[in-house]
């Protein structure tokens, strides 16, 4: 089943009397259940189009189809209620909030569901479902933990387990190694390689050579155009979960 449809897919910003294509007639699909990286320099187009899958922004032309649903049209509301919905979200820099454990900043999410049977939950729902997902990325024992508790690595998983708690069906990780060493990224990387295996769509965007090569696809922007779509030739080795 095809997840991601993108058709002429444009995005254009004014600077000055300039008009810039930071995305440039984009027409890509993406299967659910696939393990895909978006690589290019800085300026490539491949955070652009990270905004536009995620629901972030709209493209200024083309159409946009997330399973089944035209998103290109949509409201900034119906927006916001489709990420909640369908996509979670990793980021380099975690955004945990500091003083809140790691069951709370998991559940947070939670509160802001509106539509689906997420929404009907209870307070202790939400905490159980959250346990559930922080319990399935390695850190059941460290529920009552605050950020400054735990490990880059570990807040990173934090960060994974709150992208899991609206079950959605697509994962965006935008540069989520970027903070962490070599050892740690690996890990992460692992993590997310298992997510993939038990039928997860993730889509990575990095600048990280090793990082892409834990896909089966890899995407390749240069000034907002798609130069290259290749299946990677070989996957990386798991690394450990501690």
């Amino acid at each position: 089943m095809t997840l991601i449809k993108t058709h002429h897919l444009v995005k254009t910003y004014g600077v000055g009397e300039q008009i810039v294509h930071a995305l440039d007639d984009v027409s890509l699909t993406i299967e659910q259940g696939e393990f895909v990286a978006i690589v290019g320099a800085s300026g490539s187009g491949k955070s652009t189009f990270m905004n536009m899958i995620g629901c972030l922004d709209q493209p200024s032309s083309g159409s946009y189809d997330l399973g089944g649903e035209d998103v290109a049209n949509m409201s900034s509301d119906e927006l916001a209620d489709l990420r909640n919905r369908r996509i979670g979200f990793i980021f380099q820099q975690f955004n945990l909030l500091a003083r809140t454990s790691a069951i709370e900043n998991v559940a947070l999410p939670l509160l802001y569901a509106r539509v689906g049977p997420l929404a009907e939950l209870s307070k202790e729902q939400r905490y159980e479902h959250a346990k559930q997902r922080l319990e399935q990325v390695g850190l059941g024992e460290r529920l009552l933990n605050t950020p400054a508790q735990l490990s880059g690595g570990q807040q990173q998983r934090v960060a994974i387990a709150r992208a899991l708690v609206n079950d959605p069906d697509l994962i965006l990780a935008d540069e989520p190694t970027g903070a962490l060493d070599s050892k740690t990224s690996a890990e992460v990387m692992a993590l997310l390689t298992q997510l993939n295996q038990q039928g997860m769509t993730v889509v990575v965007v990095t600048h990280e050579s090793d990082v892409a090569a834990y896909a089966s696809r890899t995407i390749t922007f240069k000034d907002g155009k798609v130069i290259d779509d290749s299946p990677n030739k070989k996957v990386s080795s798991l690394g450990g979960l501690s």
